[in-house]
């Protein structure tokens, strides 16, 4: 693996908080929640504990068209979008037979996704008991497989340097950026599209978390049901988006004159080796997974100056990546958490809060941690609370964690 340094160039996503990055930033710093009440059908045919999700704040078909849109999975449709951005943000044209702005042989794909298509296995499952099999879409398989969104990127980019899937639960977004990130210090691309994407709110995602009691049940009061590092907090919102950006070796970048926001200067990829949906009690591999992007990076705990916690929102979660924070870095990193805005985005979760994190670092500020009303004893770190707060930053970390024991750490730093 070579020491080339590797730059974001472009960035793109689609939440609950806004239709593109610049609408989401502004709602992380206004302190606005993506949290809903659910208005889909479904919501009201099954008896659920759980009645409220961080759902887009804009449908995928008014950015694709319909026809289009009706042979992707909704966490392809997102994954496109996202990219889209990504790629013009960067400078680029979408590549025709008359301009390629990146060699296809050259031009890599990574986009994670920690449970792909239900949607569509679920929604073609009623097609085939109900009307047999002459109803069941024959894109079914396309849209259902978890590498659908980043397939679909690498297509519609002529990605011909490989395209990766990642499929680590809640941290497949960051690994996916992970990857793409190796794949350019290894030789293989100059630049990769990476990122992650989900949009699993359904009836059987809901009532499987609601059952392992990991989400909130504050129906009555949606905008304050995410509640990181509090000590009233009791579980998390699911949510749906995705996360995009362009990864680009810094010559290649400055060569044709990119605008650069940062740098991916060193990432962290370990296993607990544990439990299925917990992490381990001493948090080895968060603080196993934080030290080795420090090392990477050729940096020391005292130059990381933020930490975007993964904070969902659990009880026992929330304390133990507190305790593996300080372990790691010490008490000085200023922290926040924005899935109390945007809800926990799973697959996507670890690529739009990897952009949220970059762009702390390029304009100075860190977004407050949402309903923090009270901070639990147990958490001994300085959590941005009440609104945002200047700070000059030269490198931060993005955490990411995800059920089966998957820890990854994103460090980005000035450019």
């Amino acid at each position: 693996m070579s020491n080339t340094d590797v730059v974001i160039t472009g960035i793109g996503a689609t939440t609950p908080l806004g239709p593109d990055v610049t609408s989401t930033w502004d709602g992380l710093l206004a302190g606005r929640s993506g949290v809903r009440a659910i208005e889909a059908d479904w919501a009201e045919t099954y008896d659920l504990p759980v009645r409220i999700g961080a759902t887009l704040a804009e449908e995928p078909t008014e950015r694709i068209p319909r026809v289009q849109a009706r042979r992707l999975d909704r966490c392809e449709q997102v994954a496109l979008i996202a990219a889209w951005q990504a790629w013009a943000d960067a400078g680029f044209e979408l590549p025709s037979d008359e301009r390629e702005d990146v060699e296809p042989e050259r031009l890599g794909v990574s986009i994670g996704t920690g449970i792909g298509g239900p949607m569509t296995l679920l929604n073609q499952d009623d097609n085939l008991e109900q009307h047999g099999i002459r109803k069941v879409s024959p894109l079914t398989v396309p849209m259902l497989m978890p590498n659908g969104p980043a397939a679909h990127v690498g297509i519609e980019l002529r990605a011909r340097a490989g395209v990766h899937s990642p499929a680590s639960a809640c941290a497949s977004g960051a690994e996916g950026i992970a990857k793409g990130f190796d794949m350019i210090r290894s030789g293989k691309a100059d630049v990769v599209v990476a990122g992650g994407a989900e949009a699993c709110i359904a009836p059987i995602t809901i009532a499987g978390f609601a059952q392992a009691r990991t989400v909130s049940t504050r129906n009555d009061d949606p905008e304050h049901a995410s509640r990181p590092f509090d000590v009233d907090r009791d579980g998390f919102v699911l949510g749906e988006g995705a996360g995009v950006l362009v990864l680009e070796r810094a010559d290649h970048a400055k060569a044709r004159g990119a605008r650069i926001y940062g740098r991916l200067a060193g990432t962290g990829i370990t296993s607990d080796a544990y439990h299925i949906t917990g992490n381990h009690p001493e948090g080895i591999g968060q603080v196993a997974a934080m030290r080795e992007a420090i090392e990477q990076a050729g940096l020391t705990a005292q130059d990381v100056g933020h930490v975007n916690a993964h904070a969902t929102s659990t009880v026992v979660g929330d304390v133990g990546e507190a305790a593996a924070i300080r372990k790691a870095l010490g008490d000085h990193p200023v922290v926040t958490a924005p899935k109390s805005a945007l809800g926990h985005l799973v697959g996507g979760a670890g690529a739009v809060e990897g952009i949220a994190t970059l762009l702390a670092i390029y304009h100075g500020v860190v977004p407050m941690t949402l309903n923090l009303g009270e901070l639990d004893p147990k958490v001994e770190l300085d959590v941005v609370a009440g609104e945002p707060r200047k700070t000059e930053l030269t490198a931060a970390i993005s955490n990411s964690f995800g059920f089966g024991g998957h820890n990854t750490a994103l460090l980005f730093a000035a450019a």
